[in-house]
């Protein structure tokens, strides 16, 4: 059996994560995380005497495919702990395993292997956002990171825009905290004043900040979220 952890936004929220989470965790005997440290961190902040070291720990995502070698030896590890019989937790770095996570290509390889998959409740960051952003929540799009380049960047902007109007849905993008008035910057200076953006920031935090306006408002109230978790929801 293959358990997806999911594990908190905010280090603080630990009421965010359903009780069963653990129950399944002790279930398991093998744990593949995004991040060996804060994923050690996280299970011991939701029960204080379980014992980490009598785990098993693997890290996934330090390789990608396009490092065949190591991908190749990452899921041959995984594939190796599945036949053994063993139950294995996946728990990405925040959030949700296999959204916009890495723990997605263990999980494809378990599918290939007719393995039972238990995808458990727990916070996500892209969901939560959009559930209260009061844009379409019914047709959306995750892209991810967009371009660092800023005229690539300017360009992709534009295509969400347009692409939003076209088909009316909401398009939705990360950026690295430390770049997050960069990518605020480029919003506004090339979507229309009247396309609704979404900044949603510190979500299940104490300080969690989630605000929709048109870009003609931005623009006046700009806000300094540098250094912070922060999806971005745009639809035109």
């Amino acid at each position: 059996m293959i358990y997806l952890i999911p594990s908190f936004l905010s280090e603080n929220a630990t009421e965010t994560i359903p009780p069963y989470v653990m129950e399944a965790v002790k279930k398991c005997s093998v744990i593949f995380a995004e991040n060996e440290r804060t994923s050690r961190r996280f299970l011991k902040s939701m029960e204080r005497d379980i014992v980490i070291d009598d785990y098993e720990w693997h890290t996934v995502g330090k390789s990608t495919e396009n490092n065949k070698e190591l991908y190749v030896k990452e899921l041959n590890v995984f594939v190796k702990c599945i036949k053994a019989g063993k139950n294995i937790a996946i728990i990405s770095e925040a959030g949700c395993p296999g959204v916009a996570d890495p723990g997605q290509v263990l999980v494809r390889e378990a599918q290939k292997l007719n393995v039972e998959i238990k995808p458990l409740v727990g916070p996500n960051s892209i969901l939560l956002a959009l559930m209260a952003s009061g844009l379409n929540g019914q047709h959306f799009c995750f892209h991810g990171y967009l371009p660092i380049d800023e005229y690539q960047r300017s360009k992709k902007i534009k295509e969400l825009e347009s692409e939003s109007i076209k088909r009316n849905c909401t398009q939705i993008f990360i950026e690295t905290p430390f770049r997050n008035d960069k990518i605020i910057n480029a919003v506004l200076q090339n979507a229309k004043p009247t396309t609704l953006f979404c900044i949603a920031s510190q979500i299940t935090a104490s300080d969690e900040w989630i605000k929709t306006k048109p870009i003609s408002e931005w623009r006046t109230q700009k806000p300094d979220l540098q250094k912070k978790p922060v999806i971005f929801l745009l639809q035109g």
